[in-house]
């Protein structure tokens, strides 16, 4: 095998291309993940593994040189799926609907995500579940992933986090720890899973379920520091971030921020008022992303989303789609659809892409003009080939824009930082967001300018 081939940590984190889910730590005992300056987590450790270009490390990192892709991976795990569709994936059958109360109320949308860990956990499938939930901000960060035993324990781990976590810790016990594990994640995170349960025989047996879930792409920690400059508050006085806060009164995709601060009081902001709150512009994202085209976890046994599509996203009581991807997993939802746990109506692969359809752009046409303009640092072994071909001069500036926006982001927000002087990022974001909406939805005088150039482009 050619030494190029091969990589290391120190080689992924360079390239920007770590997504900081800390697989490559939790098989060192002497490495750990930290914070770099722009709040995205990174493994350090000593020079004699960090730089060490070994064959072990170039598999298993989900970003890594000679990883085994998407496709190799559900052709292993799920070779006698019902459906194979080029977009989401092997699976068995796709849903709509959510789970009764208490789930659904405690979660950001439909509440499958806490109902499913939790039917595993009372059928004695799993003896525990590794998923996200709010941390002791003294900790070092304002999440992290835990192991939990008990349906009231997952309930602590309900809704959305668009925050910075890693699977060192929690890997690491289920090395130490017999028993039968399942693991929530997203997209690359469920691929960093069976990565290493393949070099592992230990983690391949106690390893047995996994839950996915969509990914548009991961934040930063700045982008709770940005709600903080903009809802004037100190970020060392927050305690707690609801990046998705219900209202049942208001439709499910009216995304509004909620910050706890330490004295008990709180602030709270609709996101289409903060100068970062249109997601799909990229503000925070981590540039591995910009390399990634799994949007709906098609590794895992188990995937949810949001149902955005109407009548689903105007319902604020929240709505997932769901694909499963395993007969028992499959069995599992019917079951609970039958008893009335479950309110679900079967769908098909094209209603689910519809549901994800800007994401699935990003990742597949947006990914194959990225490999081409600004192809990453290393050689990936990507499932889509760089081309230009068929998209136009607008689409590709908002391609590009994007970009943009994510590799100045970091870095305006870390000069506002340093500062102290939060407009140096609140001025240059919303400056960024002003052209962003002109050119991508033809909103404001930017937006008339750009249509006079170019024909309109859904992006």
């Amino acid at each position: 095998m050619a030494l190029k081939e091969l990589v290391s940590p120190a080689d992924v984190v360079g390239a920007g291309l770590c997504i900081g889910c800390g697989s490559c730590a939790a098989a060192e005992p002497r490495a750990r993940m930290d914070w770099d300056r722009f709040g995205q987590l990174k493994p350090r450790g000593p020079a004699d593994w960090y730089a060490a270009r070994t064959e072990a490390f170039s598999r298993q990192c989900p970003f890594g040189t000679l990883a085994t892709n998407e496709d190799e991976l559900a052709a292993d795990r799920f070779a006698t799926a019902a459906v194979r569709d080029p977009r989401i994936g092997s699976f068995e059958q796709a849903y709509v609907g959510a789970a009764k109360d208490p789930y659904r109320a405690e979660g950001s949308s439909g509440g499958m995500v806490s109902w499913v860990a939790s039917a595993l956990l009372a059928s004695g499938r799993v003896d525990s579940v590794a998923h996200v939930e709010p941390a002791d901000p003294g900790s070092g960060g304002l999440f992290h992933f835990r192991l939990s035993r008990t349906r009231e324990e997952v309930s602590g781990g309900a809704k959305s986090r668009y925050y910075p976590v890693h699977l060192t810790e929690v890997i690491r016990t289920i090395r130490e720890t017999p028993g039968r594990y399942a693991i929530v994640g997203v997209p690359c995170f469920i691929k960093a899973v069976h990565l290493l349960r393949r070099a592992d025989p230990v983690l391949e047996d106690r390893i047995t379920h996994t839950l996915g879930l969509f990914c548009g792409h991961m934040k930063s920690a700045a982008f709770v520091q940005s709600f903080a400059w903009q809802l004037d508050t100190a970020m060392d006085e927050v305690a707690a971030v609801d990046y998705r806060i219900k209202d049942q009164g208001r439709p499910a995709n009216w995304y509004r921020a909620h910050l706890t601060l330490k004295d008990g009081s709180s602030r709270a902001e609709d996101w289409w008022h903060l100068v970062d709150g249109d997601w799909g512009a990229g503000f925070f994202q981590n540039n591995a992303c910009n390399y990634c085209d799994d949007v709906v976890a098609e590794t895992a046994d188990i995937s949810f989303g949001d149902a955005w599509l109407e009548p689903y996203s105007s319902d604020g009581r929240g709505t997932n789609v769901v694909v499963a991807r395993t007969p028992e997993m499959r069995d599992l939802l019917n079951s609970g659809a039958a008893t009335r746990s479950l309110e679900l109506a079967s769908v098909d692969a094209d209603f689910i892409v519809q549901t994800q359809a800007a994401g699935l752009r990003h990742r597949r046409e947006g990914l194959a003009y990225r490999l081409r303009f600004m192809p990453p640092a290393l050689p990936l072994q990507k499932r889509v080939a760089p081309s230009s071909a068929g998209i136009d001069r607008r689409r590709k500036l908002v391609f590009r824009s994007r970009a943009w926006i994510a590799h100045w982001s970091h870095r305006m927000a870390y000069a506002a930082r340093r500062t102290g002087l939060p407009c140096v990022y609140t001025a240059w974001a919303r400056a960024s967001l002003t052209a962003y909406r002109g050119l991508t939805y033809s909103i404001g005088p930017l937006g008339r300018w750009f249509d006079r150039l170019f024909p309109k482009s859904t992006a």
